[in-house]
This record gives C-alpha cells, sequence and structure tokens, in this order.
C-alpha cells in the first residue's frame, strides 16, 4: 500500500540562486538531508514532523546549481533508524557521497558493517528537545563503542543552552564529534554569550572536536541574509580552521524562515574570506573526516 503524507512543515525555496561565489573543485555540502519519497522511504510513524518530499533528484538538482561535487547526507529523525535512503543515493553516487546514520539500539555489527561498506562515517544524536530530547545514555555508550573501531565519528544536535551540561562528556568522548549548526547559538547573544564560549574552549583544548558552520538561518535572530550568524562562523574558523566544515542543511526543515541556498553559498566568502581556508573548510577538512579520495 503507498503511504499518503501531509507535510507539516513547509518545502525548500524552489528558486535557488546561483551563487556569486565560486565553490573550489570538489567542494563538499557536509550537512544536508534527502526525504523520500515516502512513498517509497516512508517516515518513521513516531517522527515529530513530517516534511514534503525532498528526494534525490531535487538534490541534485540543487548542487548542481551551487557548484557542489561532494556531499554528506545526514539521514534524518523523520526516516528512524532506517537508513536506506542514504545508502541508495550514495550507491548512486559514484563516490561523491557519504552519509551520517541514524541507528538505534536494535543495531548489529553486521548491520553497522553495512552502513560502512555503503558509505557510512559517523551516525548522529539527538539532543534537541523539539527532537525528541535527551538519547538514553545506555543506548548512547553502546552505539558509541560499537562504532569506534570502524573510525567513525559522531554528530551531535544540541540546543545551545545545553552545551554547558555536555562539555565535560564531549571531552571524554573516545572517538571525534561534530557539533552541528554552530551549536545553535543566538546571535542576538552576542559572542560573549556562554554558550559559546564553551563551544570555542571545546575547540580549543580537544582536538577531537569539530564544529558545522551551517544553519546560518538557525543561528540569526535578524532575519535574512543571516549575517549576524557570521561574526559566530568567523570566530569558529579562526580557532580551529583544520577542524570546520560547512553545509547548506538543505532541505532546511523546521526553520523559521527559509534561506534560499545561493545565499547561504554566498555567506561562505564572510566566513572565511580566505582562499586558503576557503580550501580547507569546503574541500580538504570534510575529505579528510569522511574519507572521500583527495
Amino acid at each position: 500500500m503507498t503511504m499518503m503524507y501531509t507535510p507539516t512543515i513547509p518545502p525548500p525555496d524552489p528558486n535557488t540562486r546561483t551563487p556569486k561565489f565560486k565553490l573550489p573543485k570538489l567542494s563538499c555540502d557536509a550537512h544536508c538531508h534527502i526525504f523520500g519519497p515516502g512513498a517509497k522511504y516512508p517516515y518513521a510513524p513516531d517522527r515529530s514532523y513530517t516534511p514534503p518530499d525532498a528526494p534525490l533528484e531535487d538534490f541534485r538538482v540543487l548542487h548542481a546549481k551551487l557548484g557542489v561535487e561532494r556531499a554528506v547526507i545526514v539521514n534524518a529523525s523523520v526516516h528512524g533508524a532506517d537508513n536506506t535512503v542514504a545508502l541508495d543515493a550514495i550507491a548512486e553516487s559514484n563516490g561523491a557521497y557519504r552519509a551520517v546514520a541514524n541507528i538505534d539500539d536494535s543495531i548489529t555489527e553486521r548491520g553497522l558493517r553495512v552502513l560502512h561498506e555503503g558509505g557510512f562515517r559517523g551516525c548522529r544524536f539527538n539532543f534537541v528537545r523539539h527532537l525528541g530530547g535527551v538519547p538514553d545514555k545506555n543506548v548512547f555508550d553502546r552505539v558509541i563503542a560499537m562504532v569506534a573501531p570502524l573510525g567513525w565519528h559522531i554528530d551531535l544536535h544540541f540546543d545551545a543552552i545545553d552545551l554547558p551540561d555536555y562539555a565535560d562528556m564531549l571531552a571524554k568522548l573516545p572517538l571525534s564529534y561534530t557539533i552541528d549548526h554552530m551549536g545553535r547559538v543566538k546571535a542576538a547573544e552576542g559572542l560573549d554569550q556562554l554558550p559559546f564560549r564553551i563551544l570555542i574552549e571545546l575547540m580549543q583544548r580537544d582536538e577531537k572536536c569539530w564544529v558545522k558552520i551551517c544553519g546560518s538561518e538557525r543561528v540569526s535572530s535578524a532575519g535574512p541574509p543571516f549575517t549576524d550568524a557570521v561574526p559566530f562562523a568567523r570566530k569558529i574558523v579562526e580557532t580551529a580552521p583544520d577542524r570546520v566544515i560547512w553545509g547548506t542543511d538543505w532541505p532546511h526543515p523546521n526553520v523559521k524562515v527559509m534561506p534560499n541556498d545561493g545565499d547561504l553559498v554566498d555567506l561562505i566568502t564572510l566566513f572565511a574570506p580566505e582562499p586558503e581556508l576557503q580550501q580547507k573548510i569546503l574541500v580538504d577538512n570534510p575529505a579528510r573526516l569522511f574519507g572521500f579520495d583527495q
């Protein structure tokens, strides 16, 4: 039976603007999603929202317009622990895609091996309250113990207000970790806010800590073109330029204001005006973290 879904969030801007900034060769969108189509890849019954379909074909059109040649698909919570949509996309990508899995306590060593051989290089944990809150500590510890021997990292999605509570836990992790969306800090609270100071301190003292300078529309308090997020991204880049990656977050689930992805690409030149830093953030760093061929 074909499942029918009624979206509860808006679709991405369909009129992607061609960016002024020409991305370096082999640039990677290191945080993006594919949703469905739900008729082929059903959405999880316990999902916290229902997205409009954002399938592989649209994903490819977007990246062609932006000049993106590589991508990391973060399998979103709406697909639950079923990672098939990302596995299938990688298989069709001729080596251009990697992925980050959603897994739970049902995962087996064999299941992990299938994901690894299929191009997955990490798994994600949501600590964000509107997406379900804190994962079970026993499951969290078990999954980390299972994925660490594969050389995976874990991808962590926090509300900024909670970052200080988890700083010690993060520093003790036995593997590398990425923090999504600049820690979801609020631009209006300034560079000196406690969550952002904690984030910078983690980057300074823990070489396992990577940060994604994506989600400017989530950080911004001023709205489009989201330039109030720039000082935060710039500080992150300056702190640890070898452990920063960038992504669009397409198709932008649960945002207050829908961005245009062409505008988001042009923010990169404000985050990192220097060509050598652009090369690191867009090409070299994601290639190292996700195991792309150089």
